[in-house]
């Protein structure tokens, strides 16, 4: 368990560092027109693709809304951000890592990582702590209004 730990934790090391030395490039900055970050969910897949600048795809499971609750298809920007947030609807819940995108929905770090992979929620789109810390930070990085957010059946 240790050694799961420690190697996820080198992983999203790893992929900060990538993605600082790849954002701080110039062929990054260059191409204003798109994204810099494009974050697609599927539902009915469970999974979570996000491209830097269409280059680079990440690619994880995911917990979107579980029988009788909604999480929203659509495209939007991430509107803030909440490192430490706790729900104010389900018990004070831990949310780590939320990136709000609509309303009360955010795309947010898990405590229950062993529901990852199915619907689970009640409407936001859940991420392994790890993966929600990188997604984050990232998300820091380029700005909010260089993030799109796309959820898809």
């Amino acid at each position: 368990m240790i050694q799961k730990l420690k190697r996820s934790r080198l992983k999203v090391l790893l992929i900060t560092i990538m993605y600082s030395l790849w954002a701080t490039s110039p062929v990054f900055a260059a191409d204003q027109t798109t994204p810099k970050v494009l974050v697609n969910v599927s539902i009915s897949q469970q999974k979570m693709t996000v491209q830097i600048q269409g280059r680079h795809d990440i690619v994880w499971p995911v917990s979107t809304a579980r029988h009788g609750k909604i999480t929203p298809v659509g495209s939007w920007e991430p509107k803030w951000l909440s490192k430490n947030h706790k729900s104010s609807l389900y018990n004070n819940a831990p949310m780590p890592y939320s990136i709000f995108f609509s309303g009360h929905y955010a795309i947010h770090g898990t405590t229950q990582i062993d529901k990852i992979g199915s619907p689970a929620s009640a409407g936001c789109v859940r991420l392994h702590p790890d993966n929600a810390a990188t997604l984050f930070h990232i998300t820091q990085q380029v700005g909010l209004s260089n993030v799109k957010i796309k959820i898809i059946h």
